[in-house]
């Protein structure tokens, strides 16, 4: 079965297989130049059943021998199956539970963001992406990778990669409580604490 719009493009300087996921057309563009500035891998499908159909996962396919992904980056709305439906998926595999995955979205829906967190995924990032994400999410699989080659002890936290949350400026100028807003976090902060520090 032909896999659509499946299209692979590398890189010598790395060997970090990233497999991204979208509907959209532009964005897959966009996804894939940022990941190819970033020195990786690139597989780009169209949907999460043709992502499905790659990686050897769904009902009469056998997938691709030998295939190494070390990233799935994957769009939350999607036609038929959804990124979040994708990312169970995965994570029910025994062949591929371990590879990371980062689910996009255009929408900063916080019930949505913590559900994802809970199933697995490793990190969400709100459209349009910057370089800086992508930049970073390489980072912390390449971290994540020498953590389990026993290199480092301890794998980085997962953390959401949350930009431009709120670029209006803050509606109150003066801190009268240990808490902040979420928006005047930066990217460095951990998930952990983010959720800690959302207002109820």
């Amino acid at each position: 079965m032909a896999l659509g719009d499946l299209s692979s493009s590398s890189s010598a300087s790395s060997e970090l297989h990233v497999l991204a996921v979208d509907d959209s057309f532009v964005d897959r563009k966009v996804i894939e130049r940022l990941l190819k500035i970033s020195a990786c891998k690139v597989t780009t499908v169209e949907s999460g059943t043709r992502a499905l159909q790659y990686l050897g996962l769904d009902k009469g396919s056998s997938g691709l021998k030998d295939l190494k992904v070390n990233l799935i980056v994957t769009d939350y709305s999607m036609p038929g199956l959804t990124g979040y439906e994708l990312l169970k998926k995965i994570k029910e595999s025994s062949a591929f539970r371990e590879i990371p995955v980062v689910i996009m979205s255009s929408e900063n829906i916080q019930p949505r963001i913590e559900q994802c967190m809970i199933e697995g995924a490793e990190d969400f990032l709100l459209k349009p992406v910057k370089l800086a994400d992508v930049k970073r999410i390489k980072e912390l699989i390449m971290r994540g990778g020498e953590a389990k080659e026993g290199l480092t002890k301890s794998p980085s936290p997962k953390r959401i990669l949350q930009n431009d949350i709120d670029s209006s400026p803050s509606s109150s100028s003066s801190s009268t409580s240990s808490s902040q807003d979420v928006s005047s976090l930066d990217d460095d902060t951990p998930y952990s604490k983010r959720m800690k520090l959302e207002p109820s």
